[in-house]
């Protein structure tokens, strides 16, 4: 992750400025600032974007009065904004050059720790998932419990294609992914969807619960954290074997 050394520094300025001191100029030059109340709604709504920003990168429960302490540093900065300039960066305790590989480092820790943290999260509660009733395991390690078999006809190849409904969750309860009628073939999707659903067969209904390793990994995806643990709920509505496609042999032209 990257970060505008500029941006972060000018969205603090603004954040200060717009809480300001007494302003310069006459009367009739300080009527076309902004109104208290519109001061107020700016202010506001920068703390929300830097807020947002703080949210979309997980930089987690940051020490708010360090970056106060930055943001009020930024803002009483002497001269141009120009991190080549000695003068401009011996301002700040920390030189800002340093910002990205800083936070960047940072943000390597979080996520490592997440990884970590989800991945005792979910072997725990995989654990505890097969002393229930009716659940199994298979030799990759994924668990599941069968709710209803459903007819002869199932998936015997990732090649095959089904049309599901189903509904996916974390190990906490919390939806990620939903859907109704949904048609795909199996080697689309994860690899414990696609072993999981050539354990029913049509008209089935299967609980799934899908270690990390047969899922999105280390590197999970947007919304869904590194080595997250998931669950799903699915009834296999219609399996449509593969069929190899026919080749056609081009003609002899020796043959017209």
């Amino acid at each position: 992750m990257k970060f505008s050394k500029i941006f972060v520094i000018l969205a603090a300025a603004a954040l200060m400025a717009a809480c300001g001191t007494t302003p310069e100029g006459s009367k009739e030059v300080r009527q076309f600032l902004p109104v208290k109340s519109e001061v107020d709604s700016a202010s506001y709504l920068l703390g929300v974007n830097f807020g947002l920003m703080l949210k979309a990168n997980d930089f987690g429960d940051v020490n708010y009065t360090q970056l106060i302490k930055g943001m009020k540093t930024a803002a009483a900065s002497k001269g141009e904004i120009d991190f080549r300039d000695s003068a401009f960066v011996a301002q700040f305790k920390i030189d800002p050059n340093k910002m990205n590989e800083i936070l960047d480092g940072y943000l390597a820790k979080r996520r490592s720790y997440k990884a970590a943290l989800n991945d005792e999260k979910g072997k725990n509660y995989i654990a505890e998932f097969l002393k229930e009733e009716g659940t199994q395991s298979t030799v990759s390690g994924l668990a599941y419990r069968i709710v209803e078999e459903g007819e002869e006809l199932r998936a015997k190849s990732l090649q095959d294609t089904v049309k599901v409904n189903y509904v996916g969750t974390f190990i906490d309860g919390r939806q990620f992914d939903a859907g109704e009628g949904t048609v795909f073939p199996l080697n689309r999707v994860v690899e414990g969807w696609g072993e999981g659903l050539q354990l029913v067969g049509k008209g089935g209904k299967i609980e799934l619960v899908i270690p990390a390793e047969l899922a999105y990994g280390e590197r999970g995806r947007r919304n869904i954290e590194p080595n997250s643990t998931l669950k799903f709920e699915i009834e296999l509505l219609d399996v449509m074997p593969y069929v190899e496609p026919v080749v056609e042999e081009p003609a002899d032209p020796k043959k017209k």
